[in-house]
């Protein structure tokens, strides 16, 4: 009988550890979708392997650099 209490305080306490990301759908699609858009953007402007590697690649860093020059220019 005791070990039944423990079970269920430590899964109480389980749940109240857990993070709560149900609000975050469509920031994650919003990315996903720019950064399609940004890879089909760079890699068709590739002539070369080498260049359509170095899209993929700034496809994966373009929002960071446009977060930093947003928050730059609002002054934050």
């Amino acid at each position: 009988m005791a070990d039944e209490n423990n079970s269920s305080t430590k899964d109480c306490r389980d749940r109240s550890r857990k993070k709560n990301y149900s609000g975050s759908g469509m920031v994650g699609f919003g990315y996903f979708v720019a950064f399609i858009a940004a890879a089909v953007y760079f890699i068709q402007q590739a002539t070369s392997f080498g260049m359509g590697l170095l899209g993929f690649l700034k496809a994966c860093v373009w929002p960071y650099f446009l977060i930093y020059n947003l928050l730059e220019f609002l002054n934050l």
